[in-house]
């Protein structure tokens, strides 16, 4: 009897120490951060060069969705390929640092779909921040290069696993295995997405059925039967369980009988609910382009218990939503993005003594020109300046949206802002009365007040202002 007694004890303290360390778990991401309030998915919008970067919408109620930054590209990638898709937004646990992840892939920009297959980027495109606003230049991490006969590296996601106290960066590359070439998911382990280790075999499905997208999500305590669940593409909308996300997976079911398969949706990508324990699958419906549609479940671990949303209670706004990732925000999160994001005019800056010319970039460089083409080479979004100070702006380009025109040797250059304090000095500027018109504008530089922006031989520079053809020439007007 003692025995038996001991061994019931310890099958007891083991239950709970697996309880507490699943309770405990669940919210550890969130106990460093304020109570959420919104939500940001950051997604592409279809197969052009400027459909495939980075896009943002943002949700009160994770249903009804307002594109940000006027519906235009908020990220543009300029390595790789130039061009992204299936961008995953990750939080640190602390909540003080970010990053997108995404696919290093620009279908019809010089790439088809089987080159994209089989000889493709065997990189991501990442980008990081410490605010959610001010956005690193973006780099590469190769990931697919130390996979025998590795051709591609698509569709990116990253999940923090407490049991090794950093990321599981998982993602779908084609290659040649036992003799069967098709897509498979391989993970690595990192913590910065600069570095990883060696990548393995994580999700291989039987034959020469391929699967590309997978996301997992993290389950409170008392849903459902598993810690983790998981919803990949893989012919259907497969959905399983585990207990750790290094360990093995059970095989739940799919989505079948609510009329989805993977013929018709993909890229999933899981929403839960602020304010309750209610989840949103949204699923690109890729076969009729129509873009994302939520399928919504108060237990995600259940096939059964999923259901389509009643007609006219969700909206996805202007754009084209398709494989992207939805983040929770904090009320400071959305202060923040919506600061920068909603709704900034776009503006054309005029020069004062050539009316027909605008300031716009050319190969990086900054001048004025007459009859600018494309036209968004010449559109500009004024932001808070990003040195900071009251009445400051920073000129953000709006075609190539994480560059700033900024000084460099009283030469103007539009360049990638670095998130250094010498870039947020020489981009940031007051913008006064203009020196040759009052009801214009000029701007003088933050960190050399003596300087003023100005025109000389239509290049832009930033130099001291002495007489009446330096003000002419420092004197401009915000047109919208």
């Amino acid at each position: 009897m003692p025995r038996t007694l001991a061994r019931l004890s310890a099958v007891l303290v083991a239950a709970c120490l697996l309880f507490t360390s699943w309770s405990a778990a669940t919210p550890k991401e969130a106990a460093a951060l304020d109570p959420f309030t919104g939500y940001l998915m950051a997604h592409f919008t279809g197969e052009s060069s400027t459909g495939q970067q980075i896009y943002l919408a943002h949700s009160t109620d994770g249903l009804r969705w307002t594109d940000l930054n006027n519906g235009g590209l908020v990220l543009r990638s300029t390595v790789g390929t130039r061009g992204v898709r299936d961008p995953a937004l990750v939080r640190s646990p602390a909540g003080d640092r970010y990053w997108i992840i995404a696919t290093d892939l620009c279908i019809g920009c010089g790439q088809n779909w089987s080159d994209a297959q089989n000889n493709g980027s065997r990189n991501l495109v990442v980008w990081e921040s410490t605010d959610l606003v001010n956005w690193s230049a973006p780099w590469l991490l190769n990931v697919a290069g130390a996979i025998p006969d590795g051709r591609n590296a698509w569709a990116p996601e990253a999940i923090w696993n407490p049991a090794t106290n950093d990321y599981v960066l998982y993602w779908a590359t084609n290659a040649t295995l036992n003799g069967v070439l098709k897509h498979r998911i391989y993970y690595a382990r990192t913590t910065n997405f600069r570095s990883i280790t060696t990548p393995q075999s994580y999700i291989n499905r039987a034959g020469t059925q391929g699967i590309i997208d997978t996301q997992i999500v993290e389950m409170p305590a008392g849903v459902g039967t598993h810690r983790y669940v998981r919803a990949s593409g893989d012919g259907q909308i497969t959905i399983e369980g585990s207990n750790s996300i290094l360990g093995a997976w059970t095989n739940l079911g799919n989505l079948s009988g609510i009329g989805l398969t993977g013929s018709q949706v993909e890229g999933p990508m899981w929403m839960k609910f602020n304010t309750r324990n209610e989840w949103a699958l949204y699923l690109d419906q890729y076969a009729s382009g129509r873009g994302y549609l939520p399928v919504l479940t108060t237990n995600p671990s259940s096939p059964g218990s999923y259901r389509t949303p009643a007609s006219g209670s969700y909206n996805m706004g202007g754009n084209r939503k398709r494989h992207g990732s939805v983040l929770n925000l904090t009320s400071a999160e959305e202060s923040r993005v919506l600061g920068r994001w909603r709704g900034t005019p776009v503006n054309r800056i005029q020069s004062y003594n050539y009316q027909d010319r605008y300031v716009r970039h050319a190969d990086f460089d900054v001048r004025i020109d007459a009859n600018v083409s494309p036209a968004q080479d010449a559109q500009f979004r004024l932001v808070p300046g990003l040195a900071g100070g009251s009445g400051t702006v920073s000129i953000q380009s709006v075609n190539y949206p994480s560059y700033y025109l900024r000084h460099y040797g009283f030469d103007f250059r539009l360049e990638a802002n670095d998130g250094t304090a010498t870039f947020a000095e020489d981009a940031t500027f007051r913008q006064v009365s203009g020196l040759a018109n009052s009801s214009w504008a000029s701007f003088q530089s933050y960190n050399y007040p003596d300087r003023y922006i100005r025109h000389s031989g239509y290049l832009l520079r930033l130099d001291p202002i002495t007489d009446a053809q330096g003000r002419n020439d420092a004197t401009f007007r915000i047109t919208t």
